[in-house]
């Protein structure tokens, strides 16, 4: 990683610097970095101003006067707001202001209302683009030996948020309607498209968790330019659609799937090329409504498919040739599928993304994208770490990874100038070998005996003032 020096504070740059800038690129740089400091606040977007990201990051930046909270400063302290234990704008704030006071600075306010304003006018595209593009760039950096038959494999899966409980939330994102009104929160789908090789997020869609065209299967198919020729899709029974099928084939994109437990597989039928493995042709099953008929009429009436049985899993693929990929050989690779469980839990439960913390539907998806861009450092630093130990990204763990980062930023060490150590200590620490756990769904610690709120917390309120505690 190459970082840049942070310039004075209190560095104003003369009118005749852009006729003496020896060139373009060089006032881009100075155009990012004139206002980053030597601060924990923003250590981490120093990692974005990288010559590969550079370009990029500078192209994003929004016009903007010189302020306290300037969007280099303020992606950095909500990056690192996403990732502290204690995620209030209070704590962020607190931080920068002692940071200040450290660093010579005049002490500055401690109220939120700025920076709060500042996050609200930072481009929720900047954040985006800027989060697919490291995903992207990951994805690039994998070495061949990670990579499946020298095949870049594209894990898909979905996954449920939740929200404050506010009528803007709400509004676009209902809670169940089994729920009744103040006792649910806002709750959002989001699926996800993940990178097998490094974990990297490529890409991510959200939409409301009920209603028409809100389910995994409406939302991946706003994800499919993520794919290129030669990838291999992976994912799970509910996305082995005939029509998402159909589609990854003619973008020349192979699949793997388990069998949807709606279709019944007969291997007595088809052409048989071992044991349990067969070639059979699917017909087109019936338009769906949210098909035109002109769509509808650009797939095939039928398509030839693979079918396995490995264990008590029945596989579909595309991958039709069993001379070069066998039974095992999908197995083994279906069985890797679990790594993008591991992942949405390193994003929900590590990074703290099962419940967005904004009061708007905006702020919600700018923190998503800033979780996501957050993650995709993070797993930039164990791709570098892999690479110089020689190892494979997956054996290595990505919250002993956050816990070094935060604890390197919080220390005043600085990832792009101090990067060989810390890749070394990251390097240390390796996932086990654990195939085939199996861990309930339960919990053994009892909750604490409040009794449930089923009436908006406001009504509560009131009637405790009126009434008192029962």
């Amino acid at each position: 990683m190459v970082g840049y020096e942070a310039p004075n504070p209190s560095f104003r740059r003369p009118a005749s610097m852009d006729r003496n800038a020896r060139s373009v690129h060089h006032q881009r740089r100075k155009l990012i970095t004139r206002r980053l400091r030597s601060t924990e606040a923003v250590e981490y977007f120093n990692v974005l101003t990288g010559p590969e990201l550079l370009e990029t990051t500078e192209a994003l930046l929004p016009e903007h006067r010189e302020r306290l909270y300037p969007p280099t400063v303020t992606l950095s302290m909500f990056m690192r707001q996403v990732l502290e234990a204690d995620r209030s704008c209070q704590k962020a704030v607190n931080g920068w202001a002692a940071q200040r006071v450290r660093d010579g600075l005049s002490a500055c306010s401690v109220r939120t209302g700025a920076y709060c304003r500042a996050r609200q006018r930072l481009p929720v595209e900047m954040v985006r683009t800027l989060a697919r593009r490291t995903g992207h760039l990951l994805s690039e950096k994998a070495a061949r030996p990670w990579l499946w038959r020298g095949r870049t494999v594209k894990l898909v899966d979905g996954t449920g948020l939740s929200m404050p409980d506010t009528p803007e939330n709400q509004a676009a994102y209902p809670q169940p309607s089994t729920q009744a009104s103040g006792v649910g929160f806002p709750l959002a789908r989001l699926v996800m498209v993940i990178c097998l090789a490094t974990g990297a997020a490529h890409d991510a869609a959200l939409g409301p968790h009920s209603g028409k065209g809100s389910g995994e299967l409406g939302l991946v198919r706003s994800l499919l330019e993520v794919f290129a020729p030669g990838d291999v899709m992976l994912a799970d029974a509910l996305y082995c659609n005939y029509f998402l099928i159909a589609a990854q084939m003619k973008a020349g994109v192979d699949v793997l799937f388990e069998q949807n437990g709606s279709r019944i597989t007969d291997f007595r039928r088809g052409r048989q090329v071992d044991v349990r493995d067969h070639l059979v042709r699917w017909p087109r099953p019936a338009r769906p409504e949210w098909m035109t008929p002109a769509e509808y009429a650009t797939f095939p009436k039928e398509m030839e498919l693979r079918e396995v049985k490995v264990g008590h899993q029945i596989l579909v693929t595309t991958l039709l040739d069993h001379r070069r990929i066998s039974k095992d050989d999908l197995s083994q690779l279906y069985a890797r599928r679990w790594h993008v469980e591991l992942d949405l839990r390193n994003l929900k439960t590590t990074t703290g993304m099962d419940v967005l913390s904004c009061q708007t539907p905006q702020m919600n998806e700018k923190q998503l994208w800033v979780h996501l861009l957050a993650y995709n450092l993070i797993r930039l630093l164990m791709v570098q770490a892999a690479h110089n130990a020689d190892v494979d990204p997956r054996e290595l763990s990505f919250k002993h990874t956050l816990q070094l980062w935060t604890e390197w930023a919080g220390r005043g060490l600085c990832a792009t100038k101090d990067s060989q150590p810390l890749l070394l200590l990251i390097a240390q620490c390796r996932v086990g070998q654990r195939p085939g756990r199996i861990e309930p769904r339960m919990r053994k610690r009892r909750p604490k005996p409040y009794p449930w709120l089923k009436v908006p917390r406001a009504q509560a309120r009131r009637e405790v003032t009126k009434l008192g505690h029962a």
